[in-house]
């Protein structure tokens, strides 16, 4: 059997975190068995029916985050609003097969049920008025609604894949609306058309859907149409057990990328987010599709860490291409140095980016610790960094000018070894020679191993902002 699974967002707002592990987990479900069983599809379908709530942004928002995750799916994204007329067709269908019927409750009908509900203490439910009743009773000027036939009797049980059996009283569902007055679908009839029509085996969601599959499971059996298997994730909370707000970091997706995540860190922190793979933390993409299964799916809520998340991202970024660090800073370099980056930037952090990435724990860290090889001269010196080529440190950089001019082979050992001949001969300690040069080379008082900075730098330019420094004080 082939193994269709669908992320089935609404375009209400951005890609969220917990959509993008919805999304991540039907995804790597569908590739799983794609790869290492008898086919797998990923569909996408877009659950556009509520229109006065549709932002066109927002569906471009989730395009482009889950393709920022790698989470491309196959085919063409669906539209639910287009299938409208598909929705309805399939009430009409179950109307005239006598499994639905024509309620025509007033606005006010219904109000008096949910105000004796209230009294009662009691959630609302429909009281089946007109499940029997005879249409010619129907008041003139009430468009009816298409309630089911629901089951009175017996239990509604699902075997979810997660939760393990759950059922609930069938007297605890009431005759839901499959088809509104003004011939629009409901939600619980346009998804079960959606997800036949799409011939998706494996409902995979957060667990706050799951009463919601009751209802649909008795949309199935209407239908005498096959029931999908559904496993139901528990939600994402914030590190102290609450429900997931925007004070946890329950952002965009765009947002994460914003400020500076890598989309595998992403991807390795949620996937490990509810699920595991024994003591496994970094699991890269591969393993991921190879290991992934639904049963090691937690039935606990996991807990969203912020700091967890940006740990495993300086993981990914020291894990990263030079080449592609150099080609994600840029474009922060040049809003942080307004657009002047010195000529020979790219190739100084083409070979700088393997000092530079060590230290760094985001891209915008990174890009900070990468400005020491973009800047254009005169440098513009930190206040620490001003101290400490006053006086004294003057002194040192002044003689260290001669002593680099003189060395001929410009690498690392040559560059160590000139200043520690210099240090020697001043009868100070290599510090005290090395922070004024640091200082005046990178204008702040942290950065990689200042001799590693020289050689990258190159001849011409560590000696041209030693000139600057030295020239202005």
């Amino acid at each position: 059997m082939t193994v269709v699974t669908r992320f089935a967002p609404s375009p209400t707002g951005l890609l969220h975190i917990g959509g993008a592990r919805t999304a991540l987990y039907n995804w790597l479900f569908a590739k799983h068995h794609a790869e290492y069983g008898t086919g797998g599809r990923f569909l996408l379908r877009i659950e556009d029916t509520d229109r006065k709530r549709h932002a066109e942004d927002a569906v471009e928002a989730i395009y482009d985050g889950l393709s920022w995750l790698g989470l491309n799916w196959d085919g063409e994204a669906i539209s639910q609003f287009t299938r409208a007329e598909r929705h309805a067709e399939i009430a009409r269908q179950l109307l005239d097969e006598g499994k639905a019927y024509h309620c025509y409750c007033t606005p006010e009908e219904l109000n008096e049920m949910r105000e004796a509900a209230r009294a009662e203490g009691r959630k609302m439910m429909y009281d089946g008025r007109w499940r029997d009743r005879d249409p010619a009773d129907a008041p003139a000027g009430v468009d009816p609604v298409i309630r089911l036939k629901a089951p009175q009797d017996g239990e509604t049980i699902i075997q979810d894949l997660v939760q393990g059996e759950v059922k609930v009283d069938n007297g605890q569902l009431d005759d839901m609306i499959l088809l509104r007055g003004d011939g629009t679908p409901t939600y619980m009839l346009a998804v079960v058309v959606d997800d036949h029509d799409m011939e998706v085996s494996h409902v995979i969601r957060g667990d706050d859907h799951l009463n919601n599959a009751f209802r649909q499971t008795q949309i199935y059996r209407g239908l005498g149409w096959d029931i999908p298997a559904f496993a139901h994730i528990p939600l994402i909370h914030g590190a102290d057990g609450a429900k997931m707000g925007k004070r946890h970091g329950a952002l965009g997706i765009d947002a994460y990328r914003d400020q500076g995540f890598l989309p595998e860190a992403i991807c390795n922190y949620l996937l490990r987010l509810g699920w595991s793979h024994g003591d496994d933390e970094i699991i890269s993409r591969d393993e991921a599709v190879e290991w992934f299964s639904l049963e090691a799916i937690g039935r606990g809520a996991a807990r969203f860490d912020a700091d967890k998340l940006t740990n495993l991202n300086g993981h990914y970024i020291r894990q990263s291409e030079d080449s592609r660090l150099v080609d994600l800073v840029i474009p922060l370099l040049a809003l942080s140095l307004k657009g002047t980056l010195d000529e020979g930037a790219e190739s100084r952090l083409i070979k700088g980016m393997a000092g530079l990435k060590e230290r760094a724990k985001t891209l915008p860290e990174l890009a900070e610790s990468a400005e020491i090889y973009a800047m254009t001269r005169p440098l513009r010196l930190n206040e620490k960094a001003d101290q400490l080529v006053q006086g004294v440190g003057r002194d040192h950089l002044d003689s260290l000018r001669g002593r680099l001019t003189d060395v001929g082979d410009w690498n690392h050992e040559a560059l160590e070894n000139a200043v520690r001949a210099y240090a020697d001969s001043a009868d100070i300690k290599l510090g005290k020679a090395a922070q004024p040069l640091r200082a005046a080379l990178t204008g702040r008082t942290v950065s990689p191993s200042i001799f590693e900075v020289i050689e990258i730098l190159g001849r011409d330019e560590v000696l041209g902002r030693l000139d600057d420094v030295l020239k202005d004080l």
